[in-house]
């Protein structure tokens, strides 16, 4: 099983404080590095590395090696939203959660804040505090149930 990050995670909201971060932990801001950061920054919607990839006109190895040094640093974090390949999102202060359809692959992303009362729910009955943002919650959509 794919185990989330848990690595740190940075808040940082604009393209031009990821760029300062970058600087003060030495990483250098190749080409290609800068414009997988333009994607992430552009929108905050998660998106596949072969998306990234294609908006950024790289190749899809230098997207992923950009997006793996990203997670390291704390920008970037992956999400698995069922069947198919993860996804990759920029960290900020509106953290997002995600809930998704096991039968019509429906994705809903939602801000952290309003599952806590389910994270308190699943802390009761387990001790364990749970997080939706790598693995979502599956259910059934409204259409599907």
């Amino acid at each position: 099983m794919t185990m989330a990050s848990q690595g740190r995670r940075v808040t940082v909201d604009r393209l031009t404080d990821a760029l300062e971060l970058l600087r003060a932990h030495g990483v250098r801001l190749t080409g290609s590095r800068r414009a997988v950061l333009d994607v992430l920054y552009a929108d905050a919607a998660p998106r596949t590395a072969e998306e990234i990839a294609g908006r950024a006109f790289v190749d899809l190895a230098s997207a992923y090696r950009n997006l793996d040094t990203l997670e390291e640093l704390g920008l970037v974090r992956h999400v698995h939203l069922g069947h198919g390949p993860g996804l990759y999102a920029r960290i900020g202060r509106n953290e997002l959660e995600h809930a998704v359809c096991d039968v019509c692959g429906e994705h809903q992303s939602v801000p952290a804040a309003d599952l806590e009362a389910a994270r308190d729910a699943i802390r009761r009955v387990t001790g364990i505090t749970a997080s939706f943002a790598h693995f979502p919650i599956v259910g059934r959509c409204g259409a599907c149930s």
